[in-house]
């Protein structure tokens, strides 16, 4: 109970820092970004300086690496004339500080997706939640291509699941080349609930449907017309299949009980993280 009490006060937390960098050398972080708002707001580095809480040299030579780093200045700076000197930002200093701030929320948007997604140990890590990927695929998983065989129009690929299971799907030649699909490579495989279909008692039969799936069912959500039946396989995969009613019934689908789920190759859709 102790060791619980511990885990519930210190749970796992993910912290990151973004920083720009331009060719190979680091240009800009939260730091710089804030520094160069305090120069805009204030039109002096001295006061920005002030300001940041820092020396004007630590201040200037942060803007200086800057402006020798990027591709054009962030900053400007006159010396003398009739009214002093002024400073101010460019117009490529306003663009970097908008665009970082923008890179920066969906920075801290992916972290809080990793830190609710994966610091719990307890359970199994999802890239597809952590992607926050949805789609009107009740079945989605993370999957590795172990094959990829050419056809004169259509292409075939073998996919890994995380359970062991194989699965094979048939994919025009020109999604192949688009998707850049390739052995190791990972993949998510979205399956609609509609098709798959639920079989028992297979043993020395045969059927068209290339991909199967053995397990137990873990539910049945009843329906007016249809039943939504949960399958789980080994290593954790859950298959998601909305079968009729009296078909529920017929093949005695019930918790627990063991079932077959089949999949047409061509019903197997790929999808890639670009």
């Amino acid at each position: 109970m102790a060791t619980n009490k511990r885990r519930s006060k210190n749970p796992l937390e993910v912290h990151g820092a973004l920083w720009l960098s331009a060719g190979g050398a680091s240009l800009a972080g939260h730091g710089r970004i804030e520094l160069l708002r305090a120069v805009a707001e204030h039109g002096s580095i001295t006061q920005a300086a002030k300001a940041f809480g820092m020396s004007y040299k630590a201040a200037w030579d942060a803007i200086d690496t800057m402006n020798q780093r990027a591709n054009q200045p962030v900053v400007e700076r006159s010396i003398g004339g009739k009214g002093g000197g002024a400073t101010k930002i460019t117009d490529f200093g306003q663009r970097l500080i908008a665009r970082y701030e923008q890179v920066h929320a969906v920075h801290q948007r992916f972290l809080g997706l990793i830190e609710q997604g994966a610091m719990d140990l307890d359970q199994e890590f999802s890239l597809l939640k952590v992607l926050n990927m949805k789609t009107s695929a009740r079945n989605q998983w993370l999957g590795t291509v172990t094959a990829v065989r050419a056809g004169a129009v259509n292409d075939d690929i073998e996919v890994a699941l995380p359970g062991g299971q194989c699965l094979a799907a048939t994919v025009t030649r020109a999604s192949t080349e688009s998707l850049a699909l390739r052995p190791q490579m990972a993949v998510i495989v979205l399956i609609k609930s509609s098709a798959v279909m639920l079989a028992v008692d297979l043993t020395g039969a045969r059927v068209s449907a290339r991909n199967r799936i053995e397990g137990r069912v873990a539910s049945v959500t009843p329906g007016a017309v249809n039943a939504e039946v949960v399958l789980r396989a080994e290593g954790g995969v859950e298959v998601v299949a909305v079968v009729p009613q009296g078909a529920v019934a017929e093949l005695g689908l019930s918790p627990g009980a063991e079932a077959t789920a089949l999949i047409k190759a061509s019903d197997v859709v790929l999808a890639v993280v670009s």
